[in-house]
């Protein structure tokens, strides 16, 4: 056993993704040293949300090859990844089963880990609205969550009828222990390590698809009026994409599509110019319908996909009076055309 082993942050991940996946995370993302050596028998809330992104990112890393290929590239090559934010689609719709609508189903968890919203963003074109979340204690190192939600009464009541038929099946997985265990994180800021191990991996279930296998026909309606709703029908609450922060996400664009990549044709730029944005299109993926006589059916559909950013730093007048260096800002005419990564099969 190293050091590294006996670390909070590596207990944390390696109880639910194994001693060797963790070496490998811990090796292959850029970890903040106070997360990455803090010690002892209690878990800080900036903790805890790292052990939580490290696992949603390794679940997306699994889930979209080319990311794989990407990363496994980077690494033989001596690289790190630096994971700049998270990407999760809601439906702001009550009835949804047992889930809380829209972005309350994640924020409940963001909160107690220490995150607060610092963006809002209208994705009028989707009819739907973006907020970020950055965490408080260490906002440029942690990455952030860009949650959005879906407004079906802005596409009439037959979508609305459908997106009640696919989601009103939906379970709540987060038990009561771990939102007790929330609540404890949220007035105290740490968990003693036992409760903490307990909660994660409740934590990292809320982040997949609740519902029950949805009908083809509703599928088929929904994507007709909404790509971004035919994906959550499929999909749910599973990360849509991880970031990896770059240097300069031209050159690696030029670079990818060089190599015959699934990129996007071209890069997105915030209106200030300070947050430039491209993404792998989305990976193909199988997944099963109800038919019309209640018979399991398949079909390949757009999953999840990777996405790169390079964020400049803050003019410095915004520096001095956010606190921060670099522009942790979003775009809503960038994130339009990101989501469209998942709108092509």
């Amino acid at each position: 056993m190293t050091a590294r082993d006996t670390t909070v942050l590596h207990r944390l991940v390696a109880s639910v993704a194994g001693p060797a996946r963790t070496d490998s995370l811990m090796t292959t993302m850029v970890v903040h040293p106070a997360l990455a050596g803090a010690t002892g028998d209690r878990a800080s809330r900036a903790v805890i949300a790292q052990a939580l992104n490290m696992l949603l990112f390794a679940d997306l890393i699994d889930r979209v090859p080319a990311a794989a290929a990407y990363v496994a590239e980077r690494v033989a090559a001596g690289g790190t990844l630096c994971h700049d934010h998270g990407a999760v689609r809601t439906v702001a719709m009550a009835g949804q089963g047992a889930l809380p609508a829209g972005e309350a189903a994640i924020t409940r968890i963001l909160e107690p880990l220490g995150y607060a919203q610092v963006g809002h963003y209208p994705l009028d074109r989707l009819k739907m609205t973006g907020r970020s979340y950055a965490q408080k204690d260490l906002p440029e190192d942690i990455a952030q969550f860009f949650v959005s939600e879906l407004h079906p009464e802005r596409f009439g009541p037959d979508f609305e009828a459908a997106v009640l038929r696919v989601t009103g099946s939906s379970r709540d997985p987060l038990t009561p222990a771990a939102a007790a265990a929330l609540d404890r994180l949220a007035a105290e800021g740490t968990l003693d390590i036992d409760t903490a191990t307990a909660l994660l991996p409740v934590l990292v279930a809320c982040f997949d698809r609740q519902h029950d296998v949805p009908a083809l026909a509703d599928y088929e309606a929904l994507k007709a009026q909404s790509a971004e709703m035919a994906w959550i029908a499929t999909e749910g609450n599973a990360f849509n994409h991880a970031t990896d922060r770059v240097a300069d996400v031209e050159a690696l664009a030029e670079a990818e599509r060089a190599a015959g990549r699934p990129i996007k044709d071209k890069v997105e730029v915030s209106a200030s110019g300070r947050v430039r944005q491209t993404a792998y299109r989305a990976a193909e993926v199988e997944r099963p319908f109800r038919d019309a006589a209640g018979a399991t059916v398949t079909r390949i559909v757009p999953g999840s996909f990777y996405e790169f950013i390079t964020r400049d730093p803050l003019p410095e007048t915004l520096a001095t009076e956010t606190g921060r260096r670099l522009d942790l800002g979003f775009d809503s005419s960038n994130a339009q055309g990101i989501f469209k990564m998942t709108a092509a099969a």
